[in-house]
C-alpha cells in the first residue's frame, strides 16, 4: 500500500514536471494579521507565485528570481547529512518546512541548498513530501521515495527518517570500507607503471649508449630489456593510445552493457583477496536495505523491488529477481534465496529463523550487522597481506630491470 502510495506520487511528480521548467522565487509580504513574511517558493512565473500565496493569505509586496548558484556536486554523504538532520529536528518538533529552511541555509554547498530550497517550495505549494523527493531521482531513489511515503501515510515520518538516515550511513561506510581496501594496491600498481615508463622511456636509451661502446655480445635479459626499451621510445604514441583506449571502450563497455556488467561483477565476486570483502559487503548491502523496508511495513514483494539494485551488483541483482518472482507464488524467502546459491548458510539460517519467529526484519539487522563487522575486520588486514604480495611483484618487475642493465657491467673486467 505504501508503495502504491509512492508510485502514485511519483506519477503527480512527472505530470506536474511536464508542464514547464520552474525556478525558485523569493518573495516578501504581509500575512493577515499584517506582519512581514518572507520565504521562497518554486513555480514557473512569478503569477503563479503570487497567486499561490494569495490563496494562503499572503500579500505579496516583492518578488524576486534567484538565480541558480550550481555550488559544487551533490555527494551521498551530504544526502545522508540531510537525512539525519531532518530527522532530528522533527524528532525535536520542528515544523517541517522550518527544517527545511535551517538545511537549506545550514549547507556549505550551494548545490545542496538549492536542492533543498526547491523541495521545500513543492512541499510548501501542496505537494507530498515523497513526490517532491521523487522529482530528484538522481539523489532520492525508490527506496528512499517508498520509505517516506510509508512514513507520510502512518504519520510516523520522523521514524522512517531516523532509519533512513541510519541505513545511508551505514551503507556510506561500506563503500568508503570497499574504496580504502582497492585504493592502497591501485595506487601501488600506477606507481609501478610511472617508473616503470620512466625506466624504458629515459634509463634504458642512456645504459644502451653506453654498452654500444663495450665491442661485446650482451647477456640475453639485457638485451630482452633494450628491444621492449626501443618498442616504448619509437611507438610510446602507440603504447599510450592502446591502452588509454582500451581503457575507455572498456569503462563505455562497462556502462552500457548490461552483458560486460554481469561479467565483471561475477569476475569480481571470484577474485583473489578481494572477491570475499566485495562479496561480504553486497550481501551486507542487500540485508540492510531489505531490513529496513521490511521493518517499515513496506510489504516483502514490494520491498525486493529496491533491495536488488541497492546491493550494487547485478549477480545479486538478478537473484532477488528470482527471490521476488518464487516469493509471489508463495515460496518461503529462506527457500527462494537457497535456490539462488548466492547467499551462505549462515544468512540462510538467520533468515529461516527470522521467518518462523515473526520476527525478520530484526535477524535480517544482525546478519547484516555482522558482514559489516567482517568487512571492517578484512579491510583492516588487507594491507598487511598485500603488502608482502606487492614487494615480490614489484622487486621481481623492477629489480629484475636494474639486474638486467648491470649484467654487462659485471662483465666488463672480462672484456678489458
Amino acid at each position: 500500500m505504501a508503495d502504491t502510495a509512492s508510485t502514485q506520487a511519483v506519477s503527480a511528480a512527472r505530470a506536474r514536471s511536464g508542464r514547464g521548467k520552474e525556478f525558485n522565487f523569493a518573495w516578501e509580504g504581509r500575512d493577515r494579521s499584517g506582519n512581514i513574511v518572507r520565504g521562497e517558493t518554486r513555480a514557473i512565473g512569478e503569477a503563479m507565485v503570487s497567486a499561490t500565496l494569495r490563496r494562503q493569505g499572503v500579500m505579496v509586496t516583492k518578488i524576486r528570481k534567484r538565480s541558480l548558484k550550481r555550488g559544487g556536486k551533490i555527494k551521498d554523504k551530504d544526502i545522508a547529512l540531510f537525512t539525519r538532520q531532518l530527522a532530528t529536528m522533527l524528532k525535536a518538533g520542528v515544523p517541517l518546512l522550518q527544517s527545511f529552511d535551517i538545511v537549506a541555509k545550514g549547507a556549505s554547498n550551494a548545490a545542496v541548498g538549492t536542492l533543498f530550497s526547491g523541495i521545500r517550495a513543492d512541499i510548501e505549494t501542496g505537494s507530498s513530501m515523497a513526490a517532491a523527493f521523487a522529482k530528484h531521482p538522481l539523489y532520492f531513489d525508490a527506496l528512499y521515495c517508498n520509505l517516506i511515503a510509508a512514513g507520510e501515510q502512518a504519520g510516523i515520518l520522523d521514524e522512517l527518517l531516523e532509519r533512513l538516515a541510519s541505513y545511508r550511513e551505514k551503507m556510506l561506510a561500506i563503500k568508503a570500507k570497499i574504496k580504502t581496501a582497492m585504493f592502497y594496491p591501485t595506487a601501488v600498481l600506477a606507481v609501478a607503471f610511472i617508473v616503470v615508463t620512466v625506466i624504458m622511456l629515459f634509463v634504458v636509451p642512456s645504459f644502451k649508449q653506453v654498452f654500444s661502446s663495450f665491442g661485446a655480445d650482451l647477456p640475453a635479459p639485457t638485451l630482452f630489456v633494450i628491444a621492449i626499451s626501443d618498442f616504448f621510445v619509437e611507438y610510446w604514441y602507440l603504447v599510450f593510445g592502446v591502452i588509454g583506449g582500451g581503457i575507455y571502450f572498456f569503462m563505455q563497455a562497462w556502462r552500457r552493457s548490461a552483458a560486460v556488467q554481469i561479467a565483471m561483477d561475477r569476475l569480481l565476486l571470484k577474485l583473489p583477496i578481494f572477491g570475499p570483502i566485495v562479496e561480504k559487503a553486497t550481501i551486507a548491502r542487500w540485508l540492510r536495505t531489505l531490513s529496513t523496508m521490511f521493518a517499515a511495513g513496506v510489504p516483502l514483494v514490494e520491498a525486493l523491488d529496491s533491495v536488488g539494485g541497492a546491493a550494487g551488483n547485478n549477480v545479486f541483482l538478478i537473484a532477488t529477481r528470482k527471490i521476488q518472482q518464487e516469493v509471489t507464488t508463495g515460496t518461503a524467502l529462506t527457500t527462494a534465496m537457497e535456490h539462488t546459491a548466492v547467499f551462505p548458510n549462515l544468512v540462510l539460517q538467520m533468515s529461516a529463523i527470522g521467518e518462523e519467529s515473526g520476527a525478520l526484519d530484526s535477524m535480517l539487522s544482525k546478519a547484516a550487522d555482522m558482514y559489516e563487522s567482517d568487512v571492517d575486520e578484512a579491510v583492516a588486514s588487507l594491507s598487511t597481506l598485500l603488502e608482502p604480495i606487492i614487494l615480490v611483484v614489484l622487486g621481481t618487475l623492477i629489480g629484475g630491470m636494474v639486474v638486467a642493465m648491470y649484467l654487462p657491467i659485471f662483465k666488463l673486467g672480462q672484456v678489458v
